[in-house]
């Protein structure tokens, strides 16, 4: 037989006492923040995550030629080629001339399907979509 605190006094069935109480409310907290610990929330976080995508340029054409990404996302366009090259799809976005050996960068802001070209050798042709 069982007695609570007060000596003589029976705990009615199914009451915890104080400190089961506490320790139950300790396992349901820790539960909780092991759960919001778990990888799956970082990964789910991370997917909003702006990412930066390359295009490199050699050999007179842009690889990959087509290409989506999210807003946000920055384009990197790197020019393999021993002679400049230009990222045209006026009026969205425009490189200028890139250097042999240089890079030229773009944020993706605005929602679409953009053709571009080198400007200086209009056979190139690229593709840039932005969901």
């Amino acid at each position: 037989m069982r007695f609570g605190s007060v000596a003589g006094v029976r705990k009615p069935a199914g009451v915890m006492s104080a400190s089961a109480i506490a320790g139950s409310r300790f396992l349901r907290l820790a539960a909780v923040a092991a759960l919001l610990a778990l990888p799956i929330g970082a990964s789910v976080l991370a997917a909003g995550a702006p990412a930066t995508h390359t295009v490199t340029i050699d050999g007179t054409r842009y690889e990959p030629a087509t290409l989506t990404v999210n807003r946000g996302d920055t384009v990197v366009w790197i020019n393999k080629d021993p002679f400049p090259h230009t990222v045209t799809a006026a009026p969205i976005f425009d490189s200028g001339s890139i250097a042999a050996g240089a890079r030229w960068s773009y944020t993706a802001r605005k929602a679409g399907d953009f053709a571009y070209i080198c400007t200086l050798h209009p056979n190139m042709a690229g593709r840039l979509v932005v969901r």
